[in-house]
């Protein structure tokens, strides 16, 4: 097993961002990757108009790669926002108005994974009040999710870096995954592992694998310190990769690090050809 044995995918909000949106695709392709991730692209609208949805979809079509997941609108993200479906007002407005729009676009590409970012605790708003907005939310998400036949995944972040997302630890994700699918009883939410925040979180992570691969429904990775490249850090990517492989998890896994101070095409030396 190892490295070589891995179905990776690039996130391209993450890496290649040197590049216009519209480049990246064509970038990871020539990279040599064939599957592709994306984080919502147009951080200030939930609705685009059709020409940007289109030119995207050309890009990636014309580069041949597949788009395996794309986030709904998140807020601003990179950015202080970490979701918008729990916050009441506005933005969780903005969120349902982006369901049918993420969906269409997934389904116009063949993409079947669509990630639904909590959103951050509000300060003078009860959080049970929060919480019952965003089942209410996911709910709908998942259910749009269905009708193209997609999961719909729920990631747990990690507390340093976003103190004020409620979802920081395996658990509390996965709980959130059960109450969806009680909610809609379609089954089709899953858990996104994404190690780097778990590791932040000080997580342990054969443990988490061992209990919670069958409800994942996606995983992501970068080396902790530093959401580097694997091999920057100190966490054994390639065995707990292994573990998961062992543990039946047969899907992608994003490649969602921070390239460094060199090109995002430099940043792949770790991977085997």
């Amino acid at each position: 097993m190892g490295f070589a044995d891995q179905r990776f995918n690039v996130n391209l909000s993450i890496l290649f961002t040197e590049l216009p949106l519209l480049e990246r695709p064509a970038a990871a392709a020539a990279a040599g990757f064939t599957a592709v991730e994306l984080w919502w692209p147009w951080v200030d609208s939930p609705t685009p108009g059709q020409p940007e949805l289109d030119a995207l979809r050309k890009a990636v079509e014309v580069a041949g790669v597949q788009l395996t997941g794309l986030n709904f609108y998140a807020g601003r993200l990179p950015g202080p926002d970490r979701g918008a479906l729990s916050i009441p007002g506005e933005e969780s407005e903005r969120f349902r108005a982006n369901i049918d729009v993420a969906a269409g676009f997934a389904a116009s590409l063949g993409c079947t994974a669509l990630n639904a970012l909590y959103g951050n605790r509000v300060e003078g708003v009860d959080p049970a009040e929060q919480d019952a907005l965003a089942l209410e939310n996911l709910a709908l998400a998942a259910r749009a999710a269905d009708r193209i036949g997609a999961i719909l995944l729920i990631e747990a972040l990690n507390q340093p870096e976003s103190p004020a997302y409620p979802l920081v630890s395996a658990p509390a994700a996965v709980g959130v995954v059960d109450k969806v699918n009680d909610t809609t009883g379609l089954g089709n939410a899953r858990f996104l592992m994404d190690l780097y925040h778990l590791s932040m979180n000080g997580e342990d992570l054969p443990q988490v694998i061992e209990r919670y691969a069958a409800k994942t429904g996606h995983v992501q990775i970068a080396d902790n310190p530093g959401r580097g490249a694997p091999g920057t850090g100190s966490l054994p990517l390639e065995d707990l990769l292994d573990q998961l492989n062992k543990a039946g998890y047969d899907g992608w896994v994003g490649l969602e690090y921070k390239p460094g101070d060199r090109p995002s095409a430099e940043a792949f030396d770790w991977l085997p050809r």
